[in-house]
């Protein structure tokens, strides 16, 4: 613990995430940055601007993640915080920007105090974090710690035919495969909390202790297409009709489970979508997360215990991916608390139901996450807001448990 009364400039802070704010803005006070768009690219080069006015050093990896370092007094492992630059189409202000504007704002408080690090500190930009323009999400943090391979990347198109790999080449922050992020002493990400549990208990920080397991799996029931006027009702296999009591059956059975379960069936398609014509295929989502594996695996037991026929129609149960709950580094989460607690903030301890870089990043290194409150629980969206003193009383504690590693 450093007990110090050092503090970020709040002011500063405001302003740099207005200015991002303005990179990409949206009718109604959003953001569209989409990755490697000209939005994005703008966005970077003012990051880099502002990380070499303060004399840091700025390196590109092979996937555009940037790295920009403060030497440290002696040489060892990095301490970095980071997250991505990149928006969802109209999404909000604070998603991503907030946790690269925090290690920019952490970085210029130690120049205003004259302190150089004993170990380097880094922030890192990763890119395409969103996977809104090329899936999958959170794709090169994925590539770097060996969960997708580059090629496969590189071949990922968007919604114009443009390849990730043309993007890539044609965004002048193609860098070399060396400067991959392959040792920290830490790595920390802030984000907004995107969900509204720390509003509602009137809470400062949120300790992320991990990123929930989920599965996600999709259901597809068929039956068959007749006249919707001259058909007897005895007489029909309505896939909708059945897709309908399926998911009643699901949403009974799952939310007898845990009370912290959560379940979306997110995606329904139905055909042929005609409205004189029954449905005879309807194909949903089903998407459940909760921390505790044995949880995902109780939901696994439900789904795949849906019956293969119901109500004349065939039910077919397709998994289609999953993840394992990722636990974070319990020292580095240990100090994010104590430093709340140092600053007189209010924490609790929690897991992220949405992914993010640092999932992927605690696979290979030490790694934690802070949350400030987001307005409502709203983000992807315009309205997403968080105020300006919770966006700094997250980053004064990411300072202070910076400090513990840094002085």
């Amino acid at each position: 613990m450093s007990q110090t009364a050092i503090r970020i400039n709040s002011e500063r802070l405001r302003n740099t995430l207005e200015t991002f704010s303005r990179l990409g803005a949206t009718d109604n006070n959003g953001v569209t940055r989409l990755s490697l768009s000209r939005e994005d690219i703008e966005a970077r080069d003012y990051f880099v601007a502002c990380c070499q006015e303060l004399g840091m050093s700025v390196k590109m990896d092979d996937m555009a993640n940037i790295y920009a370092t403060l030497d440290g007094v002696i040489e060892q492992p990095p301490f970095v915080v980071g997250s991505h630059l990149d928006s969802v189409k109209k999404g909000g202000r604070f998603d991503g920007v907030l946790g690269v504007v925090a290690g920019l704002e952490i970085a210029r408080t130690l120049r205003d105090h004259h302190i150089q690090p004993r170990i380097p500190f880094t922030i890192v930009n990763f890119t395409n974090e969103e996977g809104a323009r090329f899936d999958p999400a959170m794709m090169c943090s994925g590539v770097i710690s060996g969960k997708f391979e580059k090629s496969d990347m590189l071949k990922s198109t968007d919604t114009q035919g443009v390849k990730f790999g043309e993007a890539l080449a044609d965004s002048g922050y193609e860098g070399q495969v060396e400067n991959r992020l392959t040792d920290a002493t830490a790595f920390l990400e802030m984000h907004i909390e995107q969900g509204p549990i720390l509003e509602s208990e009137s809470l400062n920080i949120g300790i992320v202790e991990g990123v929930a397991g989920m599965v996600n799996y999709e259901i597809k029931v068929t039956g068959e297409s007749n006249h919707a006027g001259s058909t007897p009702m005895s007489m029909r296999r309505d896939a909708l009709f059945t897709a309908t009591d399926v998911i009643v059956r699901l949403r009974q059975e799952l939310g007898e489970l845990d009370r912290d379960l959560v379940y979306t069936m997110g995606r329904m398609n139905v055909l042929p979508n005609i409205h004189t014509v029954i449905p005879n295929q309807v194909t949903f989502t089903v998407d459940a997360r909760h921390k505790d594996p044995d949880v995902v695996r109780q939901v696994v037991e439900v789904i795949e215990g849906l019956p293969e026929s119901f109500g004349g129609c065939s039910i077919a149960k397709t998994r289609q991916w999953a993840r394992d709950t990722v636990f974070f580094d319990a020292k580095i989460c240990d100090q994010l608390e104590k430093s709340a607690q140092f600053l007189g903030l209010t924490s609790k301890r929690m897991y992220s139901g949405a992914g993010h870089d640092a999932q992927y990043i605690a696979s290979y290194l030490p790694a934690a996450m802070l949350f400030v409150p987001s307005v409502g629980g709203k983000s992807h969206c315009e309205e997403e807001l968080t105020s300006y003193e919770d966006c700094a009383n997250g980053v004064n504690v990411l300072l202070e448990a910076a400090l513990a590693f840094l002085k």
